[in-house]
């Protein structure tokens, strides 16, 4: 099918909600995304920082190929291979860096990270009802982004996504990032009234901005000091996009649940939420479920993937590509800011480059860039990015940069 056959179908039957570029993609290896007129491309999105291990991989294609040969889905009422193995995983990538933690981490499977968000909101929730606690509200931080259902949205601190959908429920409250006394002042507004606060150790879709080891800290005190629990969102800075496991590793910090989704099974839909033990076991059957979650084919593609991505040492892989790519786009005209860690940075131009002026105009020159704001450019390469790609995006983006300057 051609790129126009494409669109008109999806232009007369596909909802409005996403301002899709000019291109059909339909066919992809590694780092490279090839169209419907064979034109290639290097991708620094990888599907909005899901396909971790490129595009296509080997060992994620034969894991679903095996699979779906031989069971695709028997739903959450059954044992099933590899569901297991995974949630066995996922515990000993939690436990990362603090073998002083021997207990392990339960998860609940589900399909996006809006889903993973929306348990870990429930079981915190539930968590402090169980506990004598009695506090509803989540403290989220201001520029957030946790989802796109009700409870995820009304935990999504920017008022332009929330306002088509009020009233949204309600007990979300906002703190802005990095203000250790701001966080406080909640906390003391609302005596017992707080479950938990729920963070980005990254926050991604406002333009990459980390949250400080210091005030992370200080937020994991401060809940527990008032009964109330950490949450990580960890669904675009996980599974190794930053280079450990998780973001929160590398900022002085062990959460009681986590959420995480996009790289975690290489492309194929998946989200989890995991906690530790204590917090996990207030889910009891029939509180909380998922059709779908933890299928067959999911939970194959996933064991796959983690397994993949250490075997062929990407961890290293991300620190020092991700450090060269930092040093490179420091190094474009009209930059203020490079921001962020790992494979999951941000650059932030001066007002006079347009950044989806210069998006658009990359993708007639064979790259994949994204922007999350007006002078903004988010990266989130496979994370088998090399250096030689990075190179190969620094041939055309300075010229590309100076292209998108506006008059």
């Amino acid at each position: 099918m051609t790129y126009e056959q494409a669109k008109a179908l999806d232009d007369a039957y596909v909802m409005h909600t996403f301002a899709r570029k000019p291109v059909e993609f339909v066919s992809g290896q590694g780092m490279h995304l090839q169209d419907d007129a064979g034109n290639d491309y290097l991708d620094f999105l990888s599907g909005i920082g899901v396909c971790c291990l490129g595009h296509s991989h080997p060992a994620v294609v034969q894991a679903v190929q095996d699979q779906a040969a031989k069971l695709m889905h028997v739903s959450n009422y059954y044992y099933i291979e590899q569901r297991g193995e995974v949630a066995e995983q996922l515990s000993a990538m939690l436990n990362w860096g603090d073998p002083a933690r021997p207990t392990p981490w339960k998860t609940f499977f589900a399909n996006s990270g809006a889903e993973a968000n929306e348990c870990a909101i429930k079981l915190a929730r539930l968590y402090s009802r169980e506990r004598g606690h009695g506090g509803q509200g989540i403290v989220c931080m201001e520029r957030s982004f946790h989802g796109r259902t009700l409870a995820t949205l009304a935990a999504t601190q920017q008022p332009v996504k929330q306002a088509a959908f009020q009233p949204l429920p309600q007990n979300f409250l906002a703190a802005p990032p990095n203000d250790i006394e701001a966080l406080q002042a909640v906390f003391d507004a609302n005596p017992q009234g707080i479950a938990a606060v729920m963070v980005e150790p990254v926050q991604g879709e406002c333009g990459v901005y980390p949250l400080t080891e210091e005030y992370l800290q200080a937020a994991l005190a401060i809940a527990h000091e008032n009964g109330a629990l950490l949450i990580c969102d960890e669904v675009q800075c996980g599974i190794y996009r930053t280079g450990t496991p998780f973001a929160f590793q590398q900022l002085g910090v062990v959460p009681d649940i986590v959420a995480m989704a996009k790289g975690i099974a290489g492309g194929f839909p998946m989200g989890a939420c995991a906690a530790r033990s204590a917090v996990a076991e207030v889910f009891e059957p029939g509180i909380h479920g998922s059709t779908f979650g933890g299928s067959n084919l999911a939970v194959a593609a996933a064991h796959a993937t983690l397994a993949t991505l250490v075997d062929e040492g990407v961890p290293a892989n991300v620190v020092e590509v991700g450090a060269y790519l930092s040093e490179k786009l420091a190094e474009l005209p009209h930059v203020v800011e490079v921001r962020g860690m790992g494979l999951m940075l941000a650059v932030e131009f001066d007002e006079a480059v347009d950044a989806p002026a210069l998006v658009l105009a990359a993708l007639g020159e064979g790259l994949v860039l994204n922007y999350t704001g007006p002078h903004t450019l988010r990266f989130l390469p496979p994370l088998i990015c090399t250096n030689a790609d990075v190179d190969a995006l620094m041939d055309k983006l300075p010229a590309l940069v100076e292209g998108a300057v506006q008059a």
